[in-house]
């Protein structure tokens, strides 16, 4: 419990590090693309703010749960194992709730095919990570 407590909080903090990082040069350098946010569906009165910044501590901690009990499936280099990890996470996970996501609420493919790349590459850093210290 104490390794998946542990490459979850490193995980955690680096997937903050580089997701607030990335927002923030995504909106720099599209803003075209973010301009699709401005819908009523979006909009929020700022009171559960701190639930969007914990969700890299949240993911980075169900994944290293995740990684601790199916690590063994995983084979060759720590960098094919966090691949192959992201990749696995995002078939089964993202791919499902994109397309009902998708297909239920009043969204394009541009945001949906977005969120699917964001979370395969927290997949990827956090199976880069817990391949690298928990392997």
């Amino acid at each position: 419990m104490k390794k998946i407590l542990t490459t979850g909080l490193i995980a955690g903090c680096i997937l903050f590090v580089i997701s607030y990082g990335g927002l923030f040069l995504a909106v720099r350098f599209f803003p075209g693309l973010f301009m699709e946010y401005n819908n009523p569906l979006f909009n929020s009165d700022g009171s559960r703010d701190v639930l969007f910044y914990m969700h890299a501590f949240i993911i980075s901690f169900a994944l290293s749960w995740f990684w601790d009990r199916f690590k063994g499936i995983f084979k060759g280099t720590f960098i094919m194992r966090g691949l192959e990890f992201g990749f696995v996470y995002s078939i089964v996970a993202l791919l499902p709730v994109m397309w009902i996501s998708f297909s239920s609420l009043d969204i394009t493919f541009t945001i949906v095919s977005t969120w699917f790349l964001y979370g395969l590459t927290q997949a990827i850093i956090a199976g880069l990570v817990f391949a690298k210290v928990n392997p």
